[in-house]
């Protein structure tokens, strides 16, 4: 759907694990602008990727209309979890997952917060069916209805630990997480 003055955009900040390998970063940013099947998805752009060598992470600024952005986040965090295996990561900057934060933002005002909480709950579903052995948590609008903040979420799941223990967090949604995939 589309205002007088354009499309309803979104931004998602997707926040991989990984930052050393540039391949397996330029595949997860080509699965976000392309079809499955082959040619690219209309309608979204990575605008910039950033990669920290020492925290072994980047981030990929993915934007699109609110209709498409969950197709391609979807795309490009699946091929994230089928190329980063969390038992070979190395970095300084705590992470729980292969793919680690997965934050929706509006880029105007006919975007709500609460249209990203949706979209991130939509996620987390179709990742948890979509890639078996995979979890999640919310925060924000897609905590629904306490939207706690993710520094609180956070502390509750021991991010902020030297050595967060994996196999004590409890997932919002999905089974508990896996060493392979961690927490999303």
């Amino acid at each position: 759907m589309t205002s007088a003055l354009g499309c309803r955009l979104v931004a998602c900040l997707l926040n991989i694990s990984e930052a050393r390998k540039r391949d397996v970063v330029e595949k997860v940013a080509q699965a976000a602008i392309s079809h499955h099947h082959g040619g690219r998805r209309k309608g979204t752009t990575v605008l910039n990727i950033f990669s920290d060598h020492d925290y072994n992470r980047s981030v990929l600024t993915i934007v699109a209309g609110i209709e498409l952005i969950g197709e391609a986040v979807l795309s490009a965090s699946e091929r994230a979890f089928s190329l980063i295996d969390m038992t070979d990561h190395e970095g300084i900057h705590p992470c729980m997952g292969a793919v680690d934060l997965v934050p929706f933002y509006p880029l105007g005002e006919d975007v709500s917060l609460e249209d990203c909480g949706t979209e991130a709950q939509s996620l987390g579903t179709a990742l948890t069916e979509r890639v078996p052995g995979t979890s999640a948590f919310f925060f924000g609008w897609a905590d629904n209805p306490l939207h706690r903040g993710l520094a609180h979420r956070r502390k509750e799941l021991g991010w902020f630990r030297k050595a967060p223990d994996i196999a004590a967090v409890w997932p919002d949604i999905g089974p508990p997480p896996t060493r392979r995939y961690g927490l999303t």
